[in-house]
């Protein structure tokens, strides 16, 4: 058993590299790509942040752009609109127009998440950011998901979240101090019956004076029947840019 958790884990690595080494000569070959936000490492915060509470009004509002090329897709808004049990965040773009809900309960664990497409209902609430705000916190969390709109399939999901280290960053709305984090959600079953395997990655810059986050840039890769991962699918692979908050 020892020895086939070991195989898997080495196995996940080198899916790992081998999708860094590709994304990075894919944009290597775009001239105009976006560059990979560069922090300032700072050290942990004694004692750690604790996160702001959520309110209705708060409102984040962030560039969202194609890493592959800094085309600006949309321009989102995201404001607290309801504060209880249940934190019901309202979303729109200023292209696509309204946007599916995100539904966090409590504060911090998503319920109903919109980031990725399509959209997803958790049918346990999974954490948003780490749940001790420290460099070095590492976990696996797993659950069920459904479609949003289509209640009658459940999905595979698991996340490692790894906290790697408190960093200074800017964005247009400016300098703030984050917990820098990476998200692997590794085999992750599709409601998409023609993919076989996915994976999904992510960094966050986390902070807690706000929070959400200030950066956020992802990518999704799939492959589906004969075809490998050295030539898998795209998602979509975007950043988003804190330009203002309240």
């Amino acid at each position: 058993m020892a020895t086939h958790h070991l195989q898997i884990k080495v196995h996940q690595r080198l899916l790992r590299a081998a999708f860094l080494l590709t994304a990075s000569l894919l944009l290597s070959a775009c001239i105009a790509s976006q560059p990979y936000p560069s922090g300032v490492p700072a050290t942990q915060p004694i004692p750690a942040p604790t996160t702001r509470a959520p309110k209705i009004g708060q409102e984040w509002v962030y560039n969202v752009r194609n890493v592959f090329n800094q085309e600006l897709v949309d321009v989102v808004t995201e404001r607290v609109v309801s504060v209880g049990e249940q934190v019901r965040i309202q979303r729109s773009g200023a292209k696509a127009g309204p946007l599916p809900d995100e539904i966090q309960n409590p504060w911090g664990y998503v319920l109903q998440d919109a980031h990725w497409n399509p959209p997803q209902k958790f049918i346990k609430p999974m954490p948003l950011w780490p749940e001790q705000l420290r460099s070095g916190f590492n976990q696996f969390y797993k659950t069920q998901y459904q479609v949003l709109g289509y209640p009658d399939g459940n999905y595979y999901w698991g996340i490692s979240m790894n906290a790697i280290q408190w960093e200074l960053i800017n964005a247009p709305a400016g300098e703030f101090l984050t917990l820098k984090f990476h998200n692997e959600i590794p085999y992750f079953r599709s409601n998409d019956v023609f993919r076989i395997a996915n994976l999904r990655e992510e960094d966050v810059w986390f902070s807690p004076e706000i929070g959400r986050w200030v950066i956020r840039r992802g990518f999704g890769r799939y492959i589906t029947n004969g075809v490998f991962w050295a030539n898998a699918y795209w998602e979509d692979y975007l950043q988003w840019e804190l330009v203002s908050w309240k």
